[in-house]
């Protein structure tokens, strides 16, 4: 944690913060130190404090890309923020534990339920993210070292280290990392169909009153300029009733890539409000002979990577969660009419 070491006392009137660098933001450049500390300060306003000479470094002015040291001294000028930013630290996320699947000094693993955004933005005040920093608020550092869609649960890596932080995410990057997912699809999956590789582009919605869209993500073509090569393997796991449990791994870790893959096969998955077939989610979700699906059937099961201090490989495993091993075990789902 960066501890203030000297500030003005006033609750709503803007003043000079000095911030103590520790060991955990060593190394770091000056403006990604500043944009974690002035959460909701637009960039351009951050780059324009720091060329005017507002924000110092041990008393001294300092560029953008300027790497700090541990025990530097960094000078936050005044700064407002809007009153959603205001109303966000006057009243914090709610501190909240997830299971633990693994954890050390260097990062921790947890079992993510369904439900739960990875952190706080588009319409969402906050997600998991900020939830541990608030249960856990002597920890250092807890940064998320990817990230898994709102709707999916299973395993999410937290680094506690910010060496730990660039090592995993190094790896994620580098296509070092096992990635299998648990996901049931409508349909009889082909046997034959083993790899998904087409590229993918994402877009935005059309927005209301001025509002920025959503973000969705279609199959594209390799001509596609804006085209991300994407690759998926597919494995069948158990066939039911009008859908296949498919064991799905990810060679490259695109946005909506499990969803958008899977469905552009003519096999949505169970429950995708997204990408899905809608009609047959409403068939899900109706409690009869077996229960009703309330979420979307995907769940980050396995994970392997190398441990960033031990360079040991670590595989981690997230059982399906209850509702999904339920839902699964009466594999009573009805074929939609056609």
């Amino acid at each position: 944690m960066n501890h203030i070491i000297g500030s003005k006392t006033a609750d709503t009137t803007p003043v000079v913060k000095w911030l103590l660098v520790d060991e955990e933001s060593a190394g770091q450049r000056l403006d990604n130190f500043l944009m974690r500390h002035l959460k909701g300060v637009p960039k351009t306003h951050v780059y324009r404090i720091i060329r005017s000479g507002e924000v110092r470094i041990n008393k001294g002015r300092a560029s953008a890309e300027t790497r700090l040291e541990n025990g530097d001294e960094v000078r936050l000028p005044p700064v407002r923020v809007s009153e959603k930013v205001a109303e966000k630290v006057a009243h914090p996320a709610p501190g909240r534990e997830f299971p633990v699947l693994l954890e050390d000094d260097s990062l921790m693993a947890i079992d993510k339920p369904s439900g739960v955004a990875v952190h706080g933005g588009s319409g969402v005040s906050f997600g998991v993210i900020e939830q541990l920093r608030q249960a856990r608020p002597h920890a250092k550092l807890l940064e998320l070292v990817h990230r898994l869609d709102r709707d999916t649960s299973g395993i999410l890596l937290v680094a506690k280290k910010r060496s730990a932080l660039k090592h995993l995410q190094d790896q994620f990057r580098e296509r070092e990392t096992g990635k299998t997912y648990l996901a049931l699809v409508k349909g009889d999956w082909p046997s034959k169909l083993k790899v998904i590789d087409q590229p993918l582009h994402k877009f935005l919605l059309p927005g209301q009153d001025g509002q920025e869209g959503e973000r969705r993500v279609r199959v594209t073509t390799a001509e596609d300029p804006d085209g991300m090569r994407s690759i998926t393997l597919v494995k069948v796991a158990q066939r039911l009733p009008g859908a296949t449990l498919l064991e799905v791994t990810i060679k490259t870790g695109r946005t909506h890539q499990i969803r958008v893959h899977l469905a552009s096969q003519g096999h949505p998955i169970a429950g995708d409000d997204k990408y899905g077939d809608f009609d047959w989610n409403r068939q899900l979700q109706r409690p009869g002979a077996s229960p009703g699906l309330k979420r979307m059937f995907l769940h980050a099961w396995r994970l392997q990577f190398n441990h960033p201090v031990t360079a040991e490989r670590v595989a981690l495993q997230a059982d399906l969660p209850s509702e999904l091993k339920t839902y699964i075990n009466h594999a009573q789902l009805q074929t939609p009419s056609v």
